[in-house]
């Protein structure tokens, strides 16, 4: 992490302070330039590389290691740079305050805070998720060349449609200054891991990138929660009507045979 430690040192050099807190001038950062996501596909499965981890964070981060998650966001390196914006990215143990003293969840100022600014957060993510619409991303070339120079531990390559006419998903590690095959699903630092699924997702059905514990199983979204909670639901009342159905028949048998149910221990 000795590059990291260095770009955060440079930044904080290079702007002032007030009573030893680093500010940092960001309002010539372009943070949105209002660009459309390339595809309707592209655009749910960003959604579907958000939202579970935090519906599940009780599953996958029970010693609530902080963290934040989202998709189509810039993560600025330094100040003076441009923003590098990969489709979807994890970052844990973040140096940010999320909840207050009580533990109560803090609104962030977001008019100030909008983007992924490694200084403000302490660290760079630890896995940046890119999904390949076409031959134009780069993401086999600079973009990967650009988070191996950040140090972002993990990255993701999801290509659907075979754009780069190799595998359809392949994890990277970054093992000193470049990127080698992780040859896994599982990421043991971050306690997650990605993997392909087959499935319907917002009525589209198709070959999905999820997230998933270490045995392979994905993180339901909120609605397939709530879908798995009513069919767990089901199964029960039905086992429930079905050991009620058994009990009578027992009944109306010894009623038969001359015995009273009710004096059967």
């Amino acid at each position: 992490m000795a590059a990291q430690t260095s770009s955060l040192q440079e930044v904080q050099e290079e702007t002032p302070s007030l009573n030893g807190t680093i500010i940092v001038d960001t309002s010539h950062l372009i943070t949105e330039d209002d660009e459309p996501v390339d595809n309707v596909f592209s655009s749910h499965q960003q959604r579907l590389l958000v939202e579970p981890l935090y519906v599940n964070v009780s599953v996958w981060n029970p010693k609530n290691r902080p963290f934040v998650a989202d998709a189509n966001v810039g993560v600025f390196m330094a100040a003076r740079n441009p923003a590098i914006v990969p489709d979807a990215f994890l970052s844990m143990d973040i140096d940010f305050p999320l909840t207050d003293e009580a533990g109560n969840p803090v609104k962030p100022d977001f008019t100030k805070l909008r983007s992924y600014f490694v200084w403000e957060f302490g660290k760079v993510p630890d896995v940046v998720v890119e999904i390949v619409s076409n031959r134009k991303g780069g993401e086999m070339r600079h973009k990967m060349q650009e988070y191996a120079k950040m140090h972002v531990p993990y990255y993701a390559v999801f290509d659907p449609f075979l754009e780069l006419k190799g595998e359809v998903f392949q994890i990277y590690r970054l093992e000193r200054f470049a990127y080698v095959t992780h040859g896994d699903f599982w990421m043991e630092e971050i306690g997650v891991g990605l993997r392909l699924w087959d499935g319907v997702y917002e009525t589209y059905s198709g070959t999905w990138l999820r997230w998933c514990d270490e045995r392979g199983n994905v993180f339901p979204t909120g609605k397939e929660g709530v879908a798995a909670e009513r069919q767990q639901t089901e199964k029960e009342r039905e086992r429930a009507e079905k050991e009620r159905e058994r009990a009578d028949r027992l009944a109306a048998k010894l009623r038969e045979l001359g015995i009273n149910p009710d004096d059967v221990a």
